[in-house]
Order: C-alpha cells, then structure tokens, then sequence
C-alpha cells in the first residue's frame, strides 16, 4: 500500500471552481442528489451532528469527492455516515463528501476532463483504466486495494414479459425465431459490453469456439431491432415503451426495480454466466493535489469491510466480502458457471478484439443489415 500522506483541506474555495463543476456535471448529463449543503451543484454528505459540537483543533475537516455511476447511490446514501462516524470517532477528524452519480462512461469522461474526484467506483474495469491512461491514476491501481480493486458484484439477467410467454429460459432462447431482444449498442454502452461478453461466453466457456460464438451473436443481435445508446435508454424501450420480448439487464437493476416496486417482470438468471465486476479507485493526482490520500485510502478499504458489504448487498449487488456472501447467499441465485474478463484477456484484449473499430462487432453489426 502506499503510504499515507497527511490529510489538509481543500486548498481553494469551492466556490472559484463551481462554474466549471457546473459545466462538466450538465455537459456528461451527471444526476446529483439534493441533500443541504450543495456546493456547485455536487452532493455535499456533512459529518453527523451532535447535541455538544466538538471543535476540531489538531485535525481539519476533510472534504472528498466520490464520483460513481448512478445505480449506486442507494448503496453510497448509507455507507458514507457509516464511514463518517467511524473516522471521526477513530481520528478526531470530520469528512466532509460531495458525491457525483451519472452513467458511467458519462462519469469517466466528466472526470477526464476535469470533475475533480478522489475517489471514482465505476462500472468497468476499463472506465478506470481511460482515467488511468490520462495521467489521473497511477499504473497498477487494482494492486492498491483488496479484492484486485472490484467492491462488486453482479451477473446479467434476462428480464421477460409477464407470464413469459416466449418461454425463455436460457442464453439459447434468445435465438428463436420471433423473440425480440432488447440490449444497448455496445459501442456506447459500458453495461451493454458486459451483456455481449455475457453472450459470447455463452458458447466459448460452455465448450463451443469463437466461430460458433461469433455465429450465435450474430443471431442474437439479428433478433435485436434496435439498439439504444445506453441501459438506461434499453430499460425505457423495454419498459416504457413495450418493446421487446425480453431485455437483457444488470441483475442488481432488477433487484433494486422491484425493491421500490417499479418491475414485477420474470427474471432468469442464465446457469453459464459473467462475472459483472464494478471498481473502485482512488484518483492519485487528486488526493496528492489535495492532500486528501489519507482519508481516501482509508474510505476505500472501509467499502470491503461487512458493514459496507451489507448495504451493496441489500440493493442488489453480489458481495465480494465472505462473510456477507454467506449471509446473503439465499438473495442470489447460485450460478453454475461464473466467468470474468479475464477470461477474454483483460479489457484492453477485449476492446481490440471485439470493440474496436473493424473488430467483431462491427462485423455483427454489417451481418445484421
């Protein structure tokens, strides 16, 4: 692990930097909650009050800023007090976050260009790894947490019309004539990646080769009339506008769709089936800009701890701590066959190879013309 630097306050007011925050926030499309106080219009989540207000002399308060993807938030809504207290109780010191959630390809790109965040949990690995390649994190991040740097976990879902009628049961139904398929293009959409190499893997980690896999998607996105731009935009077609059979979804997204009873649809969760692994990182040239390594470092840590597990976890997310995976493992379906990106090569393999310009689903998609 790195080591620790001291923590200082954020050396400039907020407020010279809100017009630009502004700017990056509506140019990615970002949503941010609406708790009081807001500083340029990012969350700003105070540390707990008190009946007797203790003055802070040895220890100022810590600002940080958490920019993650937007299914999140619920999780984050009640980790971050739990963080709070424990660090004020531990170090004396109050943390002050300011929070950021958007999709995730919106996210990285905000912070690319200048959304100054210390921490950022995305969606993919290579989300990351483009903040990474633009100097903002430093090389061999995953080794700088627990867990290769994934907090979380989920599978692909299969979400059908009510009563199922198509009767799908499994990756291979997708193919029957007449069912309609609704996922997001894969070119624009992080979530629509996971779902192609969910598909891909069907075949290759179920004993067929890349050309019967190559075969079968084609298949596939030849019964898929249209591809939105995003998850968001497919869950609307499919929702919204009743369109298609059956939509191909985040299983955390249907979990927490009918916690607030917004989905009562048949879920299939296919028994061969990927490993959708979310990242957390710490943005190194931010927090050593800041001076806010410390206390980053230490909230990421505290996101594999049970306590934060447990919230990912109750909305829907697989945990990656053991002790919560047992506790929860009843609220998951067993999967016979899990498989992970590493499995095609890493992301950087993966991208060359299927999302490339010219690659394979360029070649699917002249197929389906």
């Amino acid at each position: 692990m790195r080591l620790f630097k001291a923590c200082s306050s954020w050396s400039q007011p907020w407020q010279k930097s809100s017009t630009r925050a502004r700017t990056l926030i509506i140019a990615a499309g970002l949503s941010v909650s609406a708790v009081v106080p807001v500083y340029g219009g990012i969350t700003s989540r105070n540390s707990p009050s008190s009946s007797k207000p203790e003055l802070i002399t040895q220890n100022k308060p810590a600002e940080l800023t958490l920019v993650s993807y937007a299914v999140t938030k619920e999780a984050y809504s009640k980790i971050i007090p739990q963080f709070v207290k424990k660090w004020k109780q531990e170090r004396k010191q109050d943390v002050t976050f300011r929070e950021s959630y958007g999709g995730s390809g919106s996210q990285t790109r905000a912070v690319i260009d200048g959304l100054e965040a210390d921490v950022v949990a995305l969606a993919l690995g290579s989300d990351v790894n483009q903040i990474q390649k633009a100097g903002l994190i430093s090389p061999g991040w995953e080794k700088e947490v627990p867990n290769n740097g994934i907090v979380t976990k989920s599978v692909v879902a299969l979400v059908t019309r009510k009563g199922n009628p198509k009767q799908i049961r499994d990756w291979n139904d997708l193919v029957k004539p007449g069912v309609s398929v609704i996922t997001a293009n894969p070119k624009t959409s992080g979530g629509a990646r996971w779902n192609f190499l969910g598909l891909w893997g069907a075949i290759t980690q179920s004993g067929g080769d890349d050309a019967k896999a190559l075969d079968y998607v084609t298949k596939v996105y030849r019964n898929a009339a249209v591809l939105p731009k995003d998850a968001r935009e497919a869950s609307d077609t499919f929702y919204k506008r009743n369109q298609g059979d059956v939509l191909l979804n985040y299983e955390n997204e249907e979990i927490l769709a009918k916690q607030k009873g917004e989905s009562d649809h048949p879920v299939v969760i296919p028994q061969v089936n990927i490993s959708i692994d979310n990242p957390v990182a710490v943005v190194d040239k931010i927090v050593d800009k800041r001076g806010t390594r410390q206390v980053a470092e230490a909230f990421v840590k505290f996101l594999y701890t049970p306590e934060a597990q447990r919230e990912f976890a109750k909305v829907g997310f697989r945990p990656v701590d053991n002790t919560v995976a047992g506790e929860t493992q009843k609220q998951f379906p067993k999967i016979g066959k899990l498989y992970t990106v590493a499995n095609f090569g890493g992301w950087d393999a993966v991208q060359k190879k299927f999302f490339a310009d010219g690659a394979i689903f360029d070649k699917i998609q002249g197929g389906r013309r």
